[in-house]
């Protein structure tokens, strides 16, 4: 069962690319994007998170913190944000465990590896509830950035 507009966002606890925990409690009262992507380093993950990078005032004016979740290690993110000079938070949820509560996730995925997260786009309230879901079956897409910022308008 996918999440749903309404929805409770699940809670998650992960580690950022600078090795400090994160827990979605942390943002309560401010609106929240997650974005979930495959895998560092990969052409469409990279044109995604950099076309965020480079549109981040616009997030923050609207009041909302950006951040990005894949499978990969906290220290292959911290290299991948570095090189890549994202501006945002990058959290690694090389357990699966965010990826699977928001269903999120292909359990075969190419080169056979298994549990990577499927690119996807979620708008969280300040209230802690989904305001826009959007999972894409399709790596090589990327979510639909403008309905989340119209989503980020509507909730101002």
């Amino acid at each position: 069962m996918s999440l749903q507009k309404g929805d409770k966002a699940p809670l998650f606890h992960l580690y950022s690319s600078e090795k400090k925990q994160v827990n979605l409690k942390d943002y309560a009262g401010k609106n929240v994007v997650i974005l979930f992507f495959p895998l560092a380093f990969t052409s469409t993950c990279t044109a995604e998170l950099c076309s965020v990078r480079d549109d981040i005032s616009q997030y923050s004016s609207l009041n909302a913190e950006v951040i990005a979740i894949s499978v990969d290690s906290p220290h292959t993110l911290a290299v991948y944000k570095r090189e890549q000079n994202l501006n945002f938070t990058l959290l690694s949820d090389f357990n699966k465990e965010a990826s699977r509560a928001y269903d999120s996730i292909y359990e075969m995925f190419g080169y056979n590896m298994k549990g990577v997260s499927k690119r996807a786009a979620f708008v969280i309230d300040k209230n802690g509830f989904i305001q826009y879901a959007e999972v894409l079956e399709n790596a090589s897409e990327i979510p639909n950035l403008e309905e989340v910022k119209k989503t980020l308008i509507a909730l101002e």
